[in-house]
């Protein structure tokens, strides 16, 4: 059996991320109910918010699912000891430290992944005890290296030096990727934008339609002196970019930033002067689906692909 399935209890290793403003319960237990596993994005909830986003989902659905939470919130005690307090049975860590929390949680039997951009870090976080790692490239929207490392180059790299499942993400979005990153070496694949183009997606319509009707080169790798991620082209994101080949400090990007515009852009709807958070795969997005529609494309697809692997037409020539 896949490890990631065991390790998880689900039934396919399709995992969606837990985005910020995008990923509440509606999405996660949807997600949980097609075969996969929901998260929830604890890093745009207060306390209160994340309890009861954890009882909706508990309310929705039977199967597992996870909360996935920044280390670096401000509010984790709170947060831990809710997910403790409530029987969340899968914490994603990320922006942070894994060794901080993991004992704790595996000593309440809760299963821990961290979300690593290099080798190094997925060492640092086996090393700390964590059940599996997220390897994320260069290609997805957030907790971005500030290596750029693509993540045709990190999934394999890290699979080689880790003796923990990973789980491939950044640029995956159907059977195809899904089915390349497997080949990489991933034993279960993370993706983001594509359920932030889904019906059950939290973030606002407006948010939703300009990830579908992005171009090639929409996005950029930016604030790389702050915490990297890649934005949506949009008034805002010219000014961040201006300012970056202005040599800004990371003074001067904080105060461009200023406080609550990913909340403004992806929850309000703001296109102008929201931050606008968003893989490099949304040029590939076409429409607006149900998540359980979502998983089931991706699995038919990886099926049919990985028995088509067999056909002459993948044979090397002799």
């Amino acid at each position: 059996m896949n490890r990631i399935c065991e390790l998880l209890g689900v039934r396919l290793p399709i995992i969606q991320a837990g985005m910020i403003w995008c990923s509440g319960w509606e999405l996660a237990s949807a997600v949980s109910n097609a075969g996969g596993l929901g998260i929830l994005g604890a890093g745009s909830m207060y306390p209160e918010v994340l309890r009861d986003q954890i009882k909706k989902t508990q309310a929705a659905t039977d199967r597992p699912f996870a909360v996935n939470v920044p280390l670096i919130y401000p509010s984790i005690e709170e947060h831990m000891a809710s997910i403790v307090e409530l029987g969340v049975p899968v914490v994603f860590t990320s922006a942070g430290n894994p060794k901080a929390w993991t004992d704790h949680l595996h000593a309440h039997g809760i299963r821990v992944v961290h979300v690593v951009s290099s080798v190094k870090f997925a060492l640092k976080a086996q090393a700390a005890g964590v059940d599996a790692v997220v390897a994320e490239g260069f290609e997805a929207g957030g907790h971005n290296g500030r290596e750029e490392t693509t993540t045709l180059c990190l999934v394999p790299a890290v699979a080689e030096a880790c003796s923990i499942p990973v789980i491939a993400a950044g640029g995956i979005h159907d059977g195809r990727t899904t089915l390349a990153a497997f080949a990489l070496g991933a034993e279960a694949v993370q993706i983001g934008s594509r359920f932030v183009a889904s019906h059950e997606s939290s973030a606002h319509r407006a948010f939703k339609d300009a990830v579908v009707e992005a171009g090639e080169g929409s996005t950029r790798l930016s604030l790389k002196a702050l915490t990297p991620v890649r934005l949506l082209e949009n008034d805002f994101a010219h000014r961040v970019w201006t300012a970056e080949a202005d040599h800004a400090s990371p003074e001067q990007l904080a105060e461009l930033l200023g406080r609550g515009r990913a909340k403004r852009g992806m929850f309000e709807g703001d296109l102008a002067e929201g931050e606008l958070e968003i893989g490099q795969v949304a040029s590939r997005l076409a429409d607006l689906l149900p998540a359980a529609d979502i998983v089931a494309s991706i699995e038919r697809e990886y099926r049919a692909l990985s028995a088509g692997i067999h056909d002459p037409h993948f044979a090397w020539p002799e």
